[in-house]
């Protein structure tokens, strides 16, 4: 499973990328863009294929999933631990974020999958992630509900070996949206899980 989650600002002919993405076989994009406003994010959701809005995670704004049926949400580590998201669970398939893997070992069967990162040194927070032991605390997996979703540093050039440690998926962010070929990007990271 290979995720992309947005940058926090809308780039130019972003939603074109990610159409273009989904053609060419993402399976979940993540609306991450925690500044804009209710009426740019319908903007960017209109932006996008209708077709492709089963694919679409929410980050914020979450009331629009029901205008657009959109029915995944993500809740960051805070709200989760706060509760917040019960009163959203209705239906929808929800997913999380954490940092360690006895935080992932705990987490209940609601959850569809989690984040874990940093898996490597962050491509677009630079230092962020250098002295991670994430890699390392996989072998403590035991949550047998909930799969795990590699975030952080991961490119083309290490893509399959992340998946070798046994995640269910990858989430890429940098690695596109730092790119001046997003899409040659995307496309790479594809046919090097795929040999």
């Amino acid at each position: 499973m290979i995720l992309v989650i947005t940058p926090e600002i809308i780039v130019p002919n972003e939603s074109e990328i990610i159409n273009q993405m989904f053609h060419d076989g993402l399976d979940f994009l993540h609306i991450r863009k925690p500044w804009i406003s209710r009426e740019k994010m319908t903007e960017f959701i209109n932006s996008i294929d209708a077709s492709f809005y089963p694919r679409l995670v929410l980050h914020s704004h979450y009331d629009l999933g029901k205008d657009y049926g959109i029915s995944r949400l993500h809740f960051r580590e805070e709200v989760r631990k706060e509760g917040k998201y019960k009163s959203l669970m209705n239906g929808n398939t929800i997913s999380t974020s954490v940092h360690e893997i006895t935080t992932y070992n705990a987490l209940e069967k609601e959850w569809e999958y989690a984040f874990i990162s940093p898996f490597f040194p962050s491509i677009s927070k630079k230092g962020y992630g250098v002295d991670s032991t994430v890699i390392e605390s996989l072998i403590q997996r035991n949550n047998p509900h909930v799969k795990l979703i590699a975030l952080g540093g991961i490119d083309s050039s290490h893509i399959q070996e992340v998946f070798d440690l046994g995640v269910d998926g990858v989430a890429l962010l940098g690695a596109i949206w730092e790119s001046n070929e997003p899409l040659h990007v995307f496309k790479k990271c594809r046919k090097n899980i795929l040999l």
